[in-house]
């Protein structure tokens, strides 16, 4: 697979794999561990080296799983995780970036990772009650005493990006980016060209709903988190079904899928741009890889963001409650 480079020459896959689904949020937990580690291995074997967790997610169950799939393997893999959260009695009560907490994720996150050193660290949400300056020098600390090599911020505002980046410089962004969410155009993106800073888009594919396979009569249960967010309702996802009738059509002029014309429109946006769609199942891994080899031509690529920016999107991205915890 073709290597991308986010800043600060950290070298990884085009396409990462995001972990968080295989212990949480979209519908039942998968039982089968020994198959889980098994797509993590054959992420590998496919040519994914960059590897998305968090101690949040399960919590701890995901970094356990990721720590034993991937021990074997460590010396052809990038691992990031993340801290910020206060995490009690197995739940997230909310934020907690201050350094004596950072530190202490660092240590369990690297116990449960089965590793020496943290390749990417990211706050996952701003904690707008310690400022940034103090988070960027905590993991400048532990970057200096070698337990991270990378910091990375997820669902910053251009302005948080800039004053961090001035105190360590900041490997990568993740934040949600797709032909539905595009938001981070205006100010983001053009900060993070200036700065040197890689983008890592999670939720590459709406969520599910850029393959293809949801439509009105989809059904979540209560432990879906699509059943949470304003844009899956039944009627909204019937306004939204123009774009991706859209996309299925210039997918089958190119004998691809949904999902593959998504990813390969992400991956022509700019060569610093590693999206990192998630997935259960072998054969999505699969499929998801194949768009790293999908060239869409210029016509088609101005085609779907034209639509894309016409058609707009019916919903927010998130409820009230998870939206005010991101910087935009």
């Amino acid at each position: 697979m073709e290597i991308r480079t986010l800043g600060q020459g950290l070298r990884v896959s085009a396409l990462g794999l995001g972990c968080m689904g295989m212990s949480q949020s979209y519908g039942p937990n998968p039982g089968d561990r020994d198959a889980m580690i098994g797509v993590l291995r054959g992420a590998v074997e496919q040519g994914v080296t960059f590897f998305d967790t968090a101690e949040v997610y399960g919590p701890y169950v995901n970094e356990e799983l990721v720590g034993e799939a991937l021990e074997p393997l460590r010396d052809r893999v990038v691992i990031a995780t993340k801290f910020g959260w206060d995490v009690r009695d197995g739940r997230s009560v909310g934020l907690d970036s201050r350094p004596e907490q950072i530190r202490r994720v660092a240590d369990a996150s690297l116990r449960r990772l089965r590793v020496d050193r943290i390749d990417l660290f990211y706050q996952h949400r701003v904690d707008p009650a310690v400022p940034i300056e103090d988070v960027a020098g905590t993991v400048a600390e532990l970057v200096r005493a070698g337990k991270v090599a990378h910091f990375g911020l997820s669902e910053a505002g251009a302005g948080t990006i800039r004053r961090a980046h001035a105190v360590h410089p900041v490997t990568a962004l993740q934040s949600e980016y797709s032909l539905w969410t595009r938001d981070i155009e205006a100010e983001i993106l053009p900060a993070l060209d200036e700065l040197g800073i890689g983008l890592v888009p999670f939720s590459p594919l709406g969520k599910g709903f850029l393959t293809g396979t949801v439509d009105t009569a989809t059904e979540f249960g209560a432990d879906d988190i699509r059943a949470t967010i304003p844009r899956f309702t039944a009627e909204n996802r019937a306004a939204n079904q123009a774009l991706i009738d859209l996309v299925a059509r210039v997918a089958g002029a190119h004998d691809a899928t949904p999902a593959q014309v998504a990813l390969a429109w992400l991956l022509a946006r700019r060569p610093s741009i590693v999206p990192i769609p998630g997935t259960r199942r072998r054969e999505r891994l699969a499929e998801n890889i194949g768009a790293a080899r999908l060239r869409l031509p210029a016509a088609d690529l101005a085609e779907l963001d034209e639509a894309a920016t016409r058609l707009g999107v019916a919903g927010a991205r998130y409820n009230e409650a998870m939206q005010s915890l991101t910087e935009r």
